[in-house]
């Protein structure tokens, strides 16, 4: 970005919405397309966007450094899949030279069918941790639910991460039915690796072969069984997303809940998500968008990002409102690969 949309940026006020809620952190999708096709996620014929569509890495960088000039200070580079995307290292390359400066972190979230052949590159570009999405161990479920066979390559990833000295979370949807036997077992897993852990509601975004009423578990229950087995403290780690943690004494690792179902946490939320197509919605589960697209490729770029950083946070709205159950549609038909997870 040039001096003088620096200089645009900086003039405008810290994003804070009309809830007095300032926003410190930004998911940046760099791609709708992932190679797998998890069940509860996306249909298996998947429709993606047309690559004319998505924003150059250029592009990216320019609205990363008009959020950080914003007041952010994570960002989050998201998918679909981020590590399909070619080049998308030097992408990260460029914003991670701003850690320490504008920025305290950058990061991904990841599959991990990637991650063996990036963990080094992305160490090396600044990133400290990662975020693995592993709702399963079992090679069969993991296939049945992915609907490919790539576990090994996912566990690959992880150790390499870990080899490179990255810090790993992993990710988990609950599911009832699917991995409901096995989360214990996973936690206790992660954390003998030295991972953290945190659990996730399934969420009704985009229509897919499955019925997700059949499969949502909420984690209230999931709870309740691992307080059985172990005992869990409140923790007083904090990251800028959405996890409730709490520290599991017998095992030394902690866990995080998210609960966008059950319990929303939309009070405190932070966050705003940008698609790879430049589309950014201010919530998860509103329709409300601003096209920074459009700005970008505009007339005068620097003022109109600036001008639709202000729209969002007035479109902001309090919370999302999530329902799942038998006969209703999707809160949103955009898939979360689409908005960017």
């Amino acid at each position: 970005m040039t001096r003088k949309a620096d200089r645009l940026a900086l003039e405008r006020a810290p994003l804070v919405d009309t809830h007095q809620r300032r926003i410190t952190y930004l998911r940046l999708s760099v791609t709708d397309r992932c190679d797998l096709r998890c069940t509860y996620c996306m249909p298996e014929r998947m429709q993606f966007l047309p690559r004319a569509d998505i924003l150059t890495l250029e592009e990216l960088y320019l609205l990363a450094r008009s959020f950080m000039a914003r007041g952010v200070r994570t960002i989050r580079l998201t998918g679909g899949e981020p590590l399909v995307r070619r080049d998308v290292v030097d992408l990260i390359r460029a914003i991670g030279r701003h850690v320490g400066q504008e920025l305290d972190e950058v990061t991904l979230t990841t599959n991990g069918t990637q991650l063996a052949g990036h963990a080094d590159a992305l160490a090396r570009a600044g990133v400290r941790r990662v975020n693995v999405s592993l709702d399963t161990r079992d090679p069969a479920t993991f296939r049945a639910l992915s609907r490919r066979d790539a576990l090994p390559q996912v566990l690959e990833g992880i150790a390499a991460a870990s080899e490179a000295g990255l810090q790993v979370k992993l990710n988990t949807v609950a599911m009832r039915g699917v991995n409901e036997g096995e989360i214990a077992d996973l936690v206790a897993w992660a954390h003998a690796q030295g991972h953290a852990i945190s659990l996730i509601e399934t969420m009704p975004l985009g229509e897919v072969d499955a019925a997700r009423e059949d499969h949502y578990l909420p984690l209230s229950q999931v709870r309740a069984k691992l307080e059985a087995r172990w005992t869990l403290t409140p923790s007083e780690a904090y990251t800028p997303g959405p996890s409730r943690y709490f520290d599991i004494a017998e095992t030394g690792g902690r866990i995080g809940l998210i609960t966008p179902m059950s319990e929303n946490f939309c009070a405190g939320c932070n966050r705003l998500r940008v698609t790879a197509t430049g589309q950014l919605y201010p919530c998860l589960g509103g329709g409300e968008r601003v096209d920074l697209r459009a700005a970008l490729r505009g007339d005068a770029p620097d003022r109109a990002v600036a001008d639709a950083l202000d729209e969002a946070m007035a479109i902001k709205p309090y919370a999302h409102d999530f329902r799942i159950g038998a006969g209703l549609a999707p809160t949103q038909p955009r898939h979360m690969s689409v908005t960017g997870g």
